[in-house]
């Protein structure tokens, strides 16, 4: 008998819509974007995380001395994780 070890084809997230033209996403991972402003500064990252009652939106910053992402917080939508990483 033989195995099979094809790999399973990696599924693409769609980016969240955002309601506000102010920030764009950009990929940067596997259900992880980088949020930039209208001058193209990255103001954080939004990762989408499963939840059991739905989809969770991350606002996270990445805190460079260490190379770790520091949470901002969890929100139901991608539009409030978004604004929390405006201030």
């Amino acid at each position: 008998m033989t195995t099979n070890t094809t790999p399973a084809p990696t599924i693409r997230w769609a980016p969240p819509v955002l309601r506000h033209a102010d920030e764009t996403l950009q990929p940067a991972g596997e259900r992880l974007w980088r949020v930039l402003d209208a001058r193209g500064t990255i103001r954080g990252h939004l990762r989408i995380v499963p939840h059991e009652l739905g989809l969770r939106y991350r606002a996270e910053r990445l805190h460079l001395p260490s190379g770790a992402f520091r949470v901002v917080g969890d929100f139901w939508s991608a539009d409030d994780a978004v604004a929390a990483l405006r201030f």
